[in-house]
């Protein structure tokens, strides 16, 4: 990505910017997370052609089907019967350009802000950056990493900040409490790496599964 038009701090104006004015409820975050997380596992360019842009490795673990080089992961616990308050896991990938535009076209969001980099220079951002629901898609990544089968049931975002394109971010889920019944309530947090600075914060509430026998 090319340096950031800033005009001496143009994105630090802009990040409290969309503090004030970026503050979302979002309910049942399963599809628009899966969108998300369907962008990054197979990025697609603007004919509509899967293009592959990390080499794909087998996963770790048995929750998800691959993994990609440059994609990386940590858990505190390994065996869903040992879950408890406390326990995070943090997944980090880089946004690419070829993500954004590969949620576009899964999603149909193809505004312009994320897309055009003529129209984004002259908006208050003063460049493209990621759609906030790929972005909080990192979250149902992390989640997907817990031990078990995780499935969503509720997901409360606040937007703190955009991403450009091409920042590495992470996503960190804590639990804070069993709810009974294989639920939990997790604290959610998204983190732009590259410019140190958290650009979503959340709760989530999910139930861990067993894993399928097969």
């Amino acid at each position: 990505m090319g340096e950031r038009n800033t005009g001496g701090s143009n994105f630090v104006a802009m990040t409290n910017a969309w503090t004030t004015m970026a503050s979302s409820f979002v309910q049942g975050a399963t599809a628009a997370n899966r969108a998300a997380v369907s962008a990054m596992l197979a990025p697609v360019d603007t004919n509509g052609s899967s293009s592959e842009t990390a080499e794909t490795v087998e996963a770790s673990i048995p929750s998800v089907e691959y993994d990609q080089l440059d994609w990386s992961f940590e858990r505190t616990v390994d065996d869903p019967d040992h879950i408890s308050v406390g326990d995070t896991v943090t997944f980090e990938k880089p946004l690419s350009d070829e993500d954004v535009r590969a949620f576009a076209q899964v999603s149909g969001d193809t505004n312009r802000l994320h897309l055009n980099d003529e129209f984004a220079a002259e908006t208050r951002f003063g460049e493209r950056i990621a759609h906030g629901t790929l972005v909080s898609g990192l979250i149902s990544a992390a989640l997907a990493r817990l031990p078990g089968l995780t499935i969503y049931l509720s997901q409360d975002l606040e937007f703190r900040a955009p991403v450009g394109i091409g920042d590495r971010v992470s996503a960190r889920v804590e639990i804070v409490e069993d709810l009974g019944n294989d639920q939990y309530r997790l604290e959610t947090q998204i983190r732009d790496e590259d410019d140190d600075a958290v650009v979503i914060d959340g709760e989530a509430v999910v139930l861990i599964d067993d894993m399928p026998t097969n």
